[in-house]
């Protein structure tokens, strides 16, 4: 399995799967007291040699049910723990965890580093080309544009991420992460036609 790096931080760095193309699955690395935590892993060659180097493996976060990926083949080969939605906390670890949506086949955590302002999420926001409408940066999940769930509003009310990771898609960094959350979360329900309109045409293209 080919990866292309991504997410490159003074703290660690993301990695997007070559395969399936059109899901951009984003993992991410976060050296964070003292450990290293892996988020939402696909395991691929050379990943855990880049993590050891990046420091001292502790534990693998997995943010949604669906998403085990690889959680728990290098949660075993790292020697730590699993953390399967840890919505009451993952032990020893900066992060606060945040609900974002719990409803029968759809729960999933987002992870919030207030030191660093990191925000992690899974699938409730993306940067790959099916989560966006026109002009945006960052997209809520397709399914979630009607819906908006509250929680996902009180993260871009309450939050202002320099960062902000994704499991689809590169990272969104700098001033404009909070800005593109906000606008996200705010936008989701009245780009919905536009978002429509733009999949299908770029259906028609390829």
């Amino acid at each position: 399995m080919k990866i292309t790096v991504c997410d490159e931080t003074a703290f660690g760095f993301g990695w997007i799967a070559a395969e399936p193309e059109l899901l951009e699955r984003a993992s991410h690395a976060l050296r964070a007291a003292g450990g290293v935590w892996l988020v939402d892993p696909v395991a691929a060659p050379g990943v855990e040699e880049r993590v050891r180097a990046l420091g001292e493996p502790a534990g693998v976060v997995q943010l949604l049910d669906r998403h085990a990926r690889d959680c728990a083949l290098l949660a075993a080969r790292l020697g730590v723990p699993h953390h399967r939605l840890p919505f009451g906390g993952v032990p020893d670890a900066p992060f606060e965890v945040r609900r974002v949506v719990d409803v029968p086949a759809w729960r999933e955590a987002a992870l919030w580093w207030p030191e660093e302002r990191v925000l992690v999420c899974a699938d409730a926001l993306g940067t790959a080309r099916y989560f966006l409408a026109p002009g945006e940066l960052l997209g809520v999940h397709p399914f979630l544009r009607l819906y908006r769930p509250g929680a996902l509003r009180d993260l871009a009310q309450c939050l202002a991420p320099g960062h902000v990771f994704v499991g689809h898609g590169r990272g969104i960094h700098g001033d404009e992460a909070a800005l593109a959350l906000r606008e996200a979360v705010r936008r989701a329900r009245r780009d919905a036609p536009r978002w429509l309109w733009h999949q299908i045409r770029g259906r028609r293209r390829r």
